[in-house]
């Protein structure tokens, strides 16, 4: 289990450095082409400005638009009692608890840190989890905010926007070529025509594979809270049985529930933001040996 979270880490780091590299390319790219290499900084500053942003109010937003309502012990003692466990256990502070008036079963958390948490669960995930699996997946979900994943999206976010914005340069200065001067280099433009429809599809995949690294981390991090970790193999069985399309589907925080909230289609199955929960689960019974 130890192996699998440095292993996980390791990865996403790695993920992290080539997206860096992927961006710092298409922006020296981009500055040749229009012979000027500031551009390439003002892109850049731009986008680590708008990460900061979210970095601040990324919480807030995900809150509203899953349309969650912040709850008190008193309005469900048995959600809030196992999340106050888990807290104690992992050294967190309690977080904000939020529930979804959902009867798909998912959840989800998110915050800059551990002092500023928030967990969401559905309505549909309390009815039909019991209190094992639920510990197992607020486990996972408290795992996401100790692990510093909100911090990790972010930082992606930012390098997917840094990346669009090239992108469309790119095919600005393929069709429309570099203002009057009409000696533009073709192979430059076919380039640069070339990185504009491939770039962005690269910064899905990428972003795509650091959610699904964190799947994994966050399940073995759940495992090692609970010492459980066939409790969120359960729960997340019942995910797969029971789930269903969430009401107020968001795809920009798809990647933040703990299972798929869009509606099935070979594109989300193609982009899917989470791994095959069969997968997940047979990661999750090979640790359980392991205790």
């Amino acid at each position: 289990m130890y192996k699998a979270i440095a292993q996980n880490k390791r990865n996403t780091v790695i993920i992290l450095v080539l997206f860096v590299l992927i961006i710092g390319g298409l922006g020296y790219l981009a500055g040749f082409l229009d012979n000027n290499f500031s551009l390439t900084i003002v892109i850049l500053v731009f986008a680590i400005g708008f990460a900061i942003v979210q970095y601040f109010f990324a919480a807030s937003q995900a809150v509203i638009s899953s349309g969650a309502v912040e709850i008190q012990k008193a309005d469900n003692p048995r959600l809030w009692r196992i999340i106050e466990n888990l807290s104690i256990t992992t050294g967190m502070a309690m977080p904000r608890v939020y529930i979804v008036n959902d009867a798909a079963p998912n959840a989800f958390a998110t915050g800059r840190d551990p002092a500023h948490a928030v967990v969401a669960v559905t309505t549909g995930l309390l009815d039909i989890m019991t209190d094992a699996e639920l510990e197992g997946v607020m486990a996972h979900e408290l795992g996401h905010v100790k692990n510093y994943d909100i911090r990790v999206s972010l930082i992606v976010y930012g390098l997917v926007v840094a990346v669009g914005i090239i992108a469309d340069f790119f095919l600005r200065m393929a069709f429309f070529g570099r203002g009057n001067n009409n000696n533009s280099n073709p192979v430059l433009l076919i380039l640069g025509l070339v990185a504009a429809i491939i770039a962005p599809l690269v910064a899905t995949v990428v972003q795509l594979a650091v959610s699904r690294q964190r799947e994994y981390l966050a399940d073995a991090t759940s495992a090692m809270t609970t010492r459980h970790p066939d409790a969120l193999a359960s729960a997340l069985v019942k995910l797969e049985n029971y789930g269903r399309p969430m009401v107020r589907q968001s795809t920009s925080m798809a990647h933040m529930w703990i299972a798929d909230p869009l509606k099935p289609g070979l594109m989300n199955k193609l982009f899917a933001t989470h791994p095959p929960i069969p997968e997940r689960v047979a990661r999750l019974q090979k640790m359980g040996g392991s205790f």
